[in-house]
This record gives C-alpha cells, sequence and structure tokens, in this order.
C-alpha cells in the first residue's frame, strides 16, 4: 500500500513507464489502483522510431505485473513524505 498511496500524489504529473519488453512511455499521469494499474494520457513513446505503430494512441491503460520502472518528475519525490509513511508501515507490521 505505501507504493499505492505515494503515486495517488503524483496524479496530474508526467511519469515515464518502462515496460518489461523494453518499450517506455512518458505521459501524464492520470490515475493508479492498489494494483499498480496505470493509466496514462498525452502519451509519448520515447523511441518513436523503434515502435512507430505507437505514435497515434494518446492514452493507455499498463497492467501493473508488466511495469519494469516508473521514472518520477524531480519535483514529484518528498522524501519526508516517504519516510513518514516508512515508518507508519513499519509500525502496522
Amino acid at each position: 500500500m505505501l507504493f499505492f498511496s505515494y503515486f495517488k500524489e503524483l496524479v496530474g504529473k508526467e511519469v515515464t513507464v518502462e515496460l518489461k519488453n523494453d518499450l517506455a512511455i512518458r505521459g501524464t499521469l492520470h490515475s493508479v489502483d492498489q494494483y499498480l494499474n496505470i493509466k496514462l494520457e498525452n502519451i509519448k513513446v520515447v523511441d518513436e522510431g523503434k515502435y512507430p505503430h505507437m505514435l497515434s494512441v494518446r492514452n493507455c491503460f499498463i497492467r501493473g505485473s508488466v511495469v519494469r520502472y516508473v521514472q518520477l518528475p524531480p519535483d514529484g519525490v518528498d522524501v519526508d513524505i516517504l519516510h513518514d509513511a516508512t515508518r507508519r508501515e513499519a509500525r502496522g507490521s
């Protein structure tokens, strides 16, 4: 639940999601659920030459199990919130 709570704070910000098949997609985070499924809007493929069939796609839903990395915007990382959430989760278990 720690990551789910954190990603909810990033809704509306631009993120880059790298998938396990090496496709990297940059877009505005529209929503995320408890399974870390991600919905992006206004997407751009990072390597358009390698994936030309993705040029016409504007919005996408990404299943959480196929995500390798999520690159966050530099201003989107609030270390204090992460520390507090980690402490709360550690006390709860």
